[in-house]
């Protein structure tokens, strides 16, 4: 069997390319000039390849050949490195890996804030994300397939579960601006909407089954996913209800339209952090909880929106976050 590589090769390897000389690698690595050249010779050797071109030159040059080792030496040195501050952060309690669930109420800009601080912070720690519908988050944290759920609330008493309230956030109906539900222009009823085309997300997760939140027409297209659902209602296909940090903007800008509708429920909707009571989190995933506490509890909100719609439409964490 060939003999592998090893590490200190190449980081040899490494340190003369980036150096430009042997006798920099030399001094750099504290080692004497003729071990780092036989270093290289025989890393050449046993990927019988030229690695530098020694010829004609006062200082080795990276032979086309060197130049894609080198990106594959740094990669995997890389790697490594990963491995072995993953490795002391589980001799220190560290979780190796987290999977987290976060329904889609939970306000992206929210999301991508926070975890942009959890991977500076954690570089070590691998992470699952699934995003989804309703249901899907305590189903997720039920069944294991994730250690801590970002949600609403429980869709089911399960005494094995731990809920702990960490924020809001709040639903509003809106439609396009052409839609005959802007048009008529004033508090809308009942009757106003009955008639008029509803789009309703499902629960894939089936822990909703039976039961509808703020479904008020008798004309319901049923969507799979909220995403689609605000392109729908964009588009102009049906009203419904959107979380208020998606629409924020649009409503500003006058892409949709916030309707006001007596019997729709618009009060703030509720989110919690979910897990298992036999799983408690580690360090990371106590942090990760913490950090999105942090982050949902100051949302603004229902009564805030007059005041919120007057702004320009700029993205803040801040606004995202209702």
């Amino acid at each position: 069997m060939d003999a592998n590589p090893t590490l200190d090769q190449l980081q040899v390897f490494i340190a003369v390319a980036e150096s430009g000389s042997f006798s920099a690698a030399s001094r750099l690595l504290n080692r004497a000039q003729s071990v780092v050249s036989y270093t290289i010779a025989n890393l050449e050797t046993q990927l019988e390849i030229q690695l530098f071109d020694r010829a004609g030159a006062r200082q080795p040059k990276l032979t086309e050949a060197g130049r894609a080792m080198l990106m594959d030496a740094r990669r995997i040195v890389a790697d490594l490195q990963i491995m072995r501050s993953r490795a002391k952060s589980i001799t220190q309690g560290l979780e190796a890996e987290i999977t987290l669930a976060v329904s889609v109420m939970v306000p992206a800009d929210a999301v991508v804030s926070q975890l942009r601080e959890f991977r500076e912070k954690f570089p070590s720690v691998a992470l699952n994300l699934s995003v989804g519908e309703l249901g899907m988050v305590m189903g997720q944290v039920i069944s294991g397939r994730a250690g801590i759920g970002i949600g609403g609330a429980l869709l089911k008493q399960d005494d094995s579960l731990i809920a702990e309230r960490i924020g809001h956030s709040y639903l509003l109906p809106v439609a396009a601006p052409d839609h005959p539900l802007v048009q008529l222009n004033r508090t809308l009823t009942l009757a106003d909407v009955r008639d008029e085309t509803q789009l309703v997300v499902t629960d894939a997760s089936g822990l909703t089954a039976g039961r509808n939140f703020n479904v008020l027409s008798y004309k319901i297209w049923r969507i799979s996913d909220i995403a689609t659902k605000y392109q729908l209602i964009k588009g102009g296909l049906g009203w419904g209800g959107l979380p208020a940090s998606l629409v924020l903007d649009d409503i500003r800008n006058g892409d949709l339209v916030a309707l006001d509708i007596d019997a729709y429920e618009q009060g703030q909707y509720p989110i919690y952090a979910l897990r298992k009571a036999s799983n408690p989190p580690g360090p990371a995933g106590q942090w990760l909880i913490e950090s999105f506490a942090a982050k949902l509890s100051s949302c603004p909100n229902h009564d805030d929106l007059p005041e919120l719609l007057k702004q320009e439409p700029e993205r803040t964490y801040w606004q995202a976050a209702e």
